[in-house]
């Protein structure tokens, strides 16, 4: 590859965006049009509409940037007002999150949305700086079993309950 094409490469860096959004809206399109239609069709609009679109306006939203990106269209540059732009990324907290993440995905199913929620708000509140450790913990706990009874009860989405299933 010669420097001609890395710099013509370089300067339209956005194309890359345009190959994932492509990629992406090709994918849901090819899972879309695999959905069984005959269990969950209950009127002229079935299972498929909505997943059709997404993935048609990837493909319409890859094909107009790549057409202003071809023409010269370069995406403006972060002003950054109040962000140092020269600093490093701040991975401890990206970190942090991921594993707080990561151990309610791991927990859920063993002890239950209510307890695993609150592991991942508090972790969460932790990661990004917060240590009142006998409050973060509390208003963690009441948000978990908040979002659990608002989900299970409310919109009838149920969420695994653990060992305070039937309590709440």
């Amino acid at each position: 590859m010669t420097t001609i094409d890395r710099q013509w490469l370089r300067d339209r860096s956005e194309l890359g965006v345009c190959v994932v959004l492509a990629a992406l809206g090709g994918l849901v399109l090819v899972d879309a049009i695999q959905i069984p239609t005959d269990f969950a069709q209950r009127g002229p609009v079935g299972p498929k509409a909505v997943p059709i679109l997404v993935g048609s306006l990837l493909l319409v939203v890859a094909a107009l940037l790549a057409r202003d990106v071809l023409r010269g269209g370069k995406g403006e540059a972060e002003a950054g007002e109040d962000v140092d732009l020269s600093a490093p990324g701040d991975w401890r907290t990206v970190l942090l999150l991921s594993a707080a993440f990561l151990a309610n995905a791991a927990l859920i199913g063993v002890v239950g949305f209510p307890i695993s929620g609150a592991v991942l708000f508090w972790g969460a509140a932790y990661a990004l700086g917060s240590r009142a450790f006998v409050r973060d913990p509390l208003i963690a706990a009441g948000l978990s079993v908040g979002t659990y009874l608002a989900f299970n009860n409310l919109l009838g989405v149920p969420l695994p309950g653990g060992p305070l299933m039937g309590v709440l």
